[in-house]
């Protein structure tokens, strides 16, 4: 039985996508849904002009820009999911590396299952390290679904 789930959240398609599956799977267990979204430069301009509607560019990524982005974007989503139906909804802003984040608050509520999306907006370095979702699949110590 599902009981709580994380998911994670960037403003891409792929995360909206896996929001979408996160409360559909929520919704059908009546499981709590923490929903959850880790601020970095190249994530949250892409995010900020989503939400806004016009280019901000890079040189809007401040520290305090970048709060106020990824609180929107948690609003937002939290918005999607009541909508949804679901009535236990949370969420969280990280920092720091996001697949560790996850896994942190994955653990943290004893979540039974991570959902995330295949392809976000992860920079460089995922060509390098592995993306957040193949990070989290990796290392999770419960269910994980990845979503296209």
């Amino acid at each position: 039985m599902i009981t709580s789930i994380v998911v994670a959240i960037d403003g891409s398609g792929a995360s909206d996508r896996a929001l979408l599956m996160a409360c559909g799977i929520a919704k059908q267990f009546g499981a709590s849904l923490q929903i959850t979204h880790t601020p970095r430069d190249e994530t949250v301009v892409y995010a900020a002009e989503a939400i806004s509607g016009f280019y901000v560019g890079p040189n809007m990524a401040h520290q305090d820009q970048l709060r106020e982005a990824a609180v929107q974007l948690g609003e937002k989503a939290h918005a999607v999911a009541t909508a949804e139906g679901i009535k236990s909804v949370e969420v969280h802003i990280g920092h720091g590396d996001p697949a560790h984040d996850v896994l942190d608050r994955a653990e943290a509520v004893g979540a039974e299952l991570v959902v995330t999306g295949r392809r976000g907006l992860g920079n460089l370095s995922a060509l390098v390290l592995g993306s957040t979702s193949q990070q989290i699949s990796r290392l999770a110590k419960c269910a994980c679904l990845t979503v296209p």
